[in-house]
């Protein structure tokens, strides 16, 4: 959301890193689909790409799985990692997505979502 839903916004997510890291929260995962790495293409803009790497070398960003087959992307369903890692750490999902198909997916998710979700906003840099 930093980005105005018009380009993906790296320093966005380092915003909100830092929002946590400030407050003494040092666990901290960030998923990225592995598909952001690549140059970015006109009609999906990214900026600060450096950023995910910096994170990444940190052990601060993973990279979730995707690849080509026959020329189009397959990308694997990554709310599934961030709610999984989230409630196996005992952990919150900062997050704008409610995760409604998740939640009936397992019982014991349903719960956590509706009591672990930090959904937040950006005004312009301040997260």
């Amino acid at each position: 959301s930093h980005g105005n839903k018009e380009v993906f916004s790296c320093r966005g997510i380092l915003l909100a890193v830092q929002w946590f890291w400030d407050r003494g929260h040092k666990d901290i995962t960030v998923f990225v689909p592995s598909w952001r790495k690549e140059q970015p293409r006109p009609d999906i803009l990214i900026t600060d790409q450096y950023i995910l790497r910096d994170l990444e070398k940190k052990k601060i960003l993973v990279f979730t799985p995707s690849r080509r087959v026959g020329g189009k992307r397959v990308v694997c369903y990554d709310d599934r990692f961030i709610v999984k890692l989230a409630h196996e750490s005992d952990g919150i999902v900062v997050s704008n997505d409610t995760y409604r198909d998740l939640q009936n997916e397992r019982p014991e998710w349903k719960k956590f979502i509706e009591e672990r979700l930090l959904m937040y906003s950006f005004v312009n840099d301040k997260y």
